[in-house]
């Protein structure tokens, strides 16, 4: 009998979570709460509750060639970084070419996902859904869920003493649309994420003086790198990863830091923080030296506390304001779930970031809760590829005290090298962990075999981008189109 498979969301990890079960002859029905697909990348004038919002002008920070699915490469007329137009563009192409959309039931959200009475034997799931005001429940064989960690706004307020007597406008920046309500206003952005520092830049163009409040300062890379190639495709090659694990984490800091601070020196700018360049998700902004420098942005320290007007720093300075934008991120959760996961201080326990490890049987798996050093879609779908076949019992999970071995290690790890955020606990380098995805699926590519078979293919994955195509070269899912793809992977970025 074909096993049924429940899909929570219909951004970019629920579409290729519907072509993963169909490819391996399962039946997906995908929930989608809005009336079209894209997710965080479809730009709505408001901001819809319970889906990730963006604003206008977003362009993403990973280049075309790192993001696109495996056995679909984005059009070689399309930009290296897109705008999030061009990338809704790419989905519905995608979606298109393999028939997904009929899968999707629009309009339609998730209330509830509870396991079944007899559940220790058939792993099934009750999944109640409600339309037009009407609920109706389902069996599912499995589910995938594919909501993202974008949606909750994490707005620490009570850390902001004095923010409720402030007169002005406050709001977090997932309800920023347009810099033309800043105009010229005195404006704080709280945060030196990507968020908070492409505000900072957005709205110094329009607002009269824009003050970026950070505690701790960030390392800034740019996206254009040497030579003018996307930094993600420089950066994310086998060769620089065996480097990199052949030094210490503090002589791969040095040099990196040497790197950024050869741009501009990030003391001089008020942003060199106390840790090092490896132990936080780095920001990437092309345009915020520039507009420090020309004084549109002013680095300030953290806001020890507002008052009707104004705000005091904890440097003792004070400055008169009118608005204040919060970008300090996200807290993710999961309600319809009752009691199968729990998430404390943006914590969950998941296999591999994707499998509970307490269920009898492994039919439910998170898609895309991860914030990789890279992009996500890729990783999202050899996700589903794996999941997929775990559902199909062709791969196994190892018995439960392993997996909470492996959890644990995990968070050993972060905590260990990582600055302790909200932001730090679903972290993963691209490359290791889409190996260690790969392995699961058989799909890895193997590099002593391609050297003596493929030398001119074995040399461009090993030296070159590690790019998607890489895990389609072989095993289950291989794409025949995927070699001609890496060879011609840097025609499409000069393009």
């Amino acid at each position: 009998m074909v096993k049924t498979v429940a899909i929570i969301g219909g951004g970019s990890s629920g579409l290729c979570a519907i072509k993963a079960c169909l490819q391996e002859g399962l039946e997906p029905i995908c929930f989608e709460r809005t009336a079209d697909i894209g997710g965080l990348w479809r730009f709505e004038e408001y901001p819809e509750e319970g889906r990730a919002s963006i604003y206008r002008s977003v362009i993403i920070n990973t280049s075309k060639e790192m993001m696109c699915f495996s056995d679909f490469p984005i059009p070689e007329d399309f930009p290296n970084y897109m705008h999030n137009s061009k990338i809704m563009e790419y989905f519905r192409m995608y979606a298109q070419h393999f028939d997904l959309l009929r899968h999707v039931h629009f309009r339609t959200s998730v209330c509830r996902v509870a396991k079944r009475p007899d559940f220790a034997t058939t792993g099934q799931w009750e999944v109640v859904t409600e339309s037009e005001g009407k609920q109706e429940a389902a069996i599912f064989d499995a589910v995938l869920v594919c909501t993202g960690h974008h949606t909750e706004a994490h707005l620490p307020l009570s850390t902001f003493p004095g923010i409720e007597k402030f007169k002005g406008r406050y709001l977090h920046s997932r309800d920023y649309k347009d810099a033309r309500d800043f105009t010229d206003k005195r404006v704080i952005v709280i945060g030196i994420g990507n968020s908070g520092s492409d505000l900072a830049v957005e709205i110094s163009q329009t607002a009269k003086q824009v003050f970026l409040s950070t505690r701790r300062g960030a390392w800034i890379l740019n996206r254009v790198g040497d030579q003018g190639y996307p930094i993600d495709i420089i950066f994310t090659t086998r060769m620089k990863m065996f480097l990199k694990n052949l030094l210490s984490p503090s002589m791969v800091s040095d040099f990196a830091e040497k790197q950024l601070n050869t741009r501009f020196n990030h003391s001089h700018y008020g942003l060199k923080p106390k840790h090092r360049i490896l132990d936080q998700h780095p920001t990437i902004n092309d345009d915020l030296p520039n507009r420090i420098i020309s004084g549109r942005v002013l680095v300030k320290p953290n806001v020890q506390q507002f008052t009707e007007t104004s705000a005091i720093f904890s440097d003792g300075t004070r400055e008169d304001i009118d608005a204040v934008v919060f970008a300090t991120g996200y807290s993710f959760s999961f309600p319809f779930l009752e009691g199968c996961v729990k998430v404390v201080e943006n914590q969950i326990s998941l296999y591999k970031f994707m499998f509970p490890p307490n269920l009898e049987k492994p039919t439910l798996a998170f898609i895309g809760l991860i914030q990789p050093l890279g992009a996500i879609m890729p990783i999202s779908e050899l996700q589903c590829r794996w999941a997929t076949r775990v559902f199909k019992g062709l791969n196994k999970l190892p018995p439960r005290q392993d997996m909470e071995a492996d959890i644990e290690q995990k968070r050993e790890a972060m905590a260990k090298r990582y600055v302790k955020s909200q932001r730090h606990t679903i972290q993963v380098d691209y490359i290791p962990y889409m190996d260690e995805l790969a392995c699961q699926v058989g799909v890895k590519p193997n590099l002593l075999t391609l050297f003596l078979t493929d030398p001119k293919l074995a040399l461009e994955v090993a030296f070159g981008p590690c790019t998607p195509y890489q895990y389609r070269l072989r095993g289950p899912g291989e794409w025949a189109g995927a070699r001609e793809a890496i060879l011609t992977q840097r025609q499409r970025i000069i393009k």
